[in-house]
């Protein structure tokens, strides 16, 4: 690609997508068919990959949608699944991953997608973006399929930070607000905090603190609190943003992915184990496949990590092609909607209110 050809890209009107090419369980191959399924249907978006260049290069010249959208960024380095967070923030200068968030960095992409170690993942974006000005832990939240009209629900953290006190919880009801909005178009999304009951007297004391003070930051901020929800509430129609500390939120995520694999399995099994029931899923197919679609974990690909001056999707590490472009597709709407300036104004605001101040206000419509 000559110098000159570069010059064009950049200067073509796009949204640029920063796209770690070397991360995730199938390797660049399935990156890139990814984000080619992405060009294909969206033809404002542009894409900077990092990885082995050579590589890259052989597998973005076989995909046509490809062709002028791709600017190459090489990077030897591979953040495998089992690297320690630690080791690759002292030593992974040469990696994808760093390449990839540093683009967002330094301005050239509005978001980074990664397929890769999530610890790791989390660690560079935080030391390398920064978080935003008075959010002391960043969080991950995703999309949960759910009885809503639009399909998903939000919830966070799913696993960013195993602690949050009530602060944090606060936060994170902001930032999910926030999320919803940008992500799912909710103009006045209902906000609800996960504990064991739905009864005010329930829960830890950082739980209950954190009921008062989402509770008095509603009308300010602009969204309903529905108040405590509990576990059976997550995919249900009474909520759009769920939201819990990390341990606690990524128990939840991968129960939710281990269940919905386990009927998968029983279904697949009940249609396929007489002669009678393989004609019964005949007959039943377009119902069948209509529903593996709904439950299809890869249409809710991404992890959105909020709190950073800058915008991070985590694809999981099994992503194929279509879970790639899912992610990709959840990462151009955020930077068209200009998500990471509308979240910073949303984290500022709450900083000026300031959480004494809401303590206060709860504490009033407490007593």
């Amino acid at each position: 690609m000559t110098e000159e050809h570069l010059q064009e890209l950049r200067a073509a009107p796009r949204t640029v997508i920063s796209v770690d090419a070397m991360g995730g369980d199938r390797g660049p191959a399935a990156v890139v068919a990814g984000i080619a399924l992405s060009a294909a249907k969206n033809p404002d978006i542009r894409f900077i990959l990092h990885g082995q260049r050579d590589e890259l290069e052989k597998l973005v010249a076989r995909r046509k949608p490809l062709r002028g959208r791709v600017e190459i960024r090489h990077a030897d380095g591979v953040v495998t699944m089992d690297a320690k967070p630690s080791h690759v923030m002292r030593h992974g200068q040469d990696t994808s991953m760093w390449s990839a968030i540093d683009s967002v960095r330094h301005g050239e992409a509005t978001v980074a997608v990664s397929c890769g170690n999530t610890g790791a993942l989390m660690l560079l974006s935080i030391m390398r973006l920064r978080k935003l000005p008075g959010v002391n832990r960043p969080a991950i939240a995703c999309l949960w399929p759910s009885r809503n009209p639009g399909g998903f629900n939000v919830m966070l953290d799913v696993g960013a930070d195993v602690r949050a006190d009530e602060r944090d919880l606060l936060q994170y009801a902001l930032m999910g607000t926030s999320y919803a909005r940008n992500g799912l178009g909710l103009d006045r999304p209902r906000v609800g905090l996960l504990n064991v009951g739905t009864e005010e007297n329930k829960g830890r004391a950082e739980l209950k603190a954190a009921h008062d003070l989402i509770e008095a930051a509603a009308e300010q901020a602009n969204y309903s609190f529905v108040g405590f929800v509990e576990g059976g509430d997550i995919p249900s129609s009474k909520v759009d943003v769920i939201v819990t500390d990390g341990f606690t939120g990524n128990v939840a995520l991968k129960t939710g992915e281990g269940t919905a694999k386990l009927l998968g399995d029983f279904m697949r099994e009940a249609f396929t184990a007489t002669p009678l029931s393989k004609v019964a899923a005949l007959l039943a197919y377009t119902s069948l496949r209509r529903l593996k679609k709904r439950m299809d974990p890869r249409r809710a690909n991404g992890g959105v990590f909020l709190g950073l001056n800058g915008t991070v999707v985590k694809s999981h590490g099994s992503s194929d092609a279509t879970g790639v472009s899912a992610a990709v597709k959840l990462a151009f709407e955020l930077a068209q909607s200009g998500f990471t300036e509308r979240l910073a104004a949303r984290v500022a605001a709450s900083n000026a209110t300031g959480p004494d101040a809401l303590r206060e206000l709860a504490g009033g419509r407490k007593g």
